[in-house]
């Protein structure tokens, strides 16, 4: 593996995050996260359906693409636990993502346009590729557990309102959107963790997560052999013998 090239699994998985930081943005804004079904039986009524999102609610009569009710200010009175816990969550998620893309984009910008010869400065601030890599792998697993968890705790809880009142409620596809996006979070993490997990055997120490040392002091510099080091100094022992 060529690892001190642009390798194709980081800008793999820097496009998955990507793509996964896409999707929770869309999962965050989608006002499909959950249905109300309000069934009439007067015919000369139709059917009314609630759409329940992170921030806005939207009434729609069955067959019609408009709102007939939009509200705007659903997030400061938002009554359901699970959707106000996601109003925290996945911004959160968001931002620990975007964090973790910027390092990664840092490390492939290192590694890209690194000099051939170890810089002394770059041991110093402690930032390589490596590095950049693996916190961003943490970071992206992070933000793929700040986000699946209350996403799949909507599930649980959509079961608990239909016991409390009525039958009525139902999922929407923002959940989907919103697993999916966690999934490819995971995803990028494992890949960024498989490229260290492969690169981190190499003697060169442009692949260790951080100096422990200036690079040039190893890589660089002729190691001293056993007679050198020990022919700075002479030590006579004499020798006493007794006779009989």
């Amino acid at each position: 593996m060529g690892c001190r090239d642009v390798h194709a699994a980081t800008v793999l998985s820097f496009l998955c995050g990507i793509a996964s930081v896409a999707g929770l943005f869309a999962g965050t804004l989608l006002p499909n996260w959950r249905k109300l079904r309000l069934i009439t039986f007067n015919r000369n009524e139709k059917n009314l359906t609630v759409y329940t999102g992170l921030w806005v609610k939207c009434a729609r009569y069955d067959g019609s693409s408009d709102c007939l009710m939009y509200d705007t200010t659903w997030y400061s009175s938002v009554d359901q636990l699970d959707l106000r816990v996601l109003q925290f969550a996945l911004p959160l998620s968001i931002l620990i993502a975007m964090g973790a893309l910027l390092l990664c984009l840092i490390g492939m910008c290192n590694t890209a346009f690194r000099p051939s010869v170890p810089n002394i400065k770059l041991a110093k601030c402690l930032v390589n590729s490596a590095g950049c890599h693996l916190v961003a792998g943490l970071l992206f697993f992070l933000a793929g557990i700040v986000s699946l968890s209350p996403s799949i705790w909507v599930f649980f809880y959509n079961t608990h309102l239909n016991r409390k009142f009525e039958p009525v409620f139902t999922f929407d596809y923002a959940v989907y959107v919103t697993i999916a996006s966690a999934g490819g979070l995971f995803m990028t993490s494992l890949l960024l963790f498989i490229w260290y997990c492969a690169c981190k055997s190499l003697p060169s120490p442009f692949w260790q997560p951080l100096y422990s040392h200036p690079p040039s002091m190893h890589t660089y510099s002729q190691p001293y052999s056993a007679r050198s080091r020990l022919s700075a100094i002479e030590i006579d022992i004499p020798v006493v013998s007794h006779n009989t």
